[in-house]
């Protein structure tokens, strides 16, 4: 099984996403609308404030308790966050658990 991972983070508020590193060149809403599942490692406070329509909230701080439900997805993912800072990290996380690109 083979992930296709896309760090970017999100301009809430603007229409686009501004890519910090992008292994597909495309925009989160774009990966989305072709299959890939949009994860969001904000805090649900961040979170409930605002978010990519279709994304779901897993925070960093847990995001290595969910491995399996990632795994078990089977698509590629698209890592969000305010900066790009948490999603770099959440990357990290999950390339160390065996989740390639």
């Amino acid at each position: 099984m083979a992930f296709s991972w896309a760090v970017l983070a999100s301009c809430f508020g603007q229409s686009k996403a501004s890519v910090v590193q992008n292994s597909t060149n495309k925009t989160p809403q774009q990966a989305y609308h072709e299959g890939a599942v949009l994860i969001d490692v904000r805090t649900p406070e961040e979170f409930a404030l605002g978010h990519m329509s279709g994304s779901i909230n897993i925070p960093l701080q847990i995001i290595d308790q969910n491995i399996a439900e990632i795994r078990i997805m089977k698509k590629p993912v698209v890592l969000v966050c305010r900066s790009g800072r948490r999603s770099a990290q959440a990357q990290s996380i999950l390339l160390e658990q065996g989740l390639t690109e």
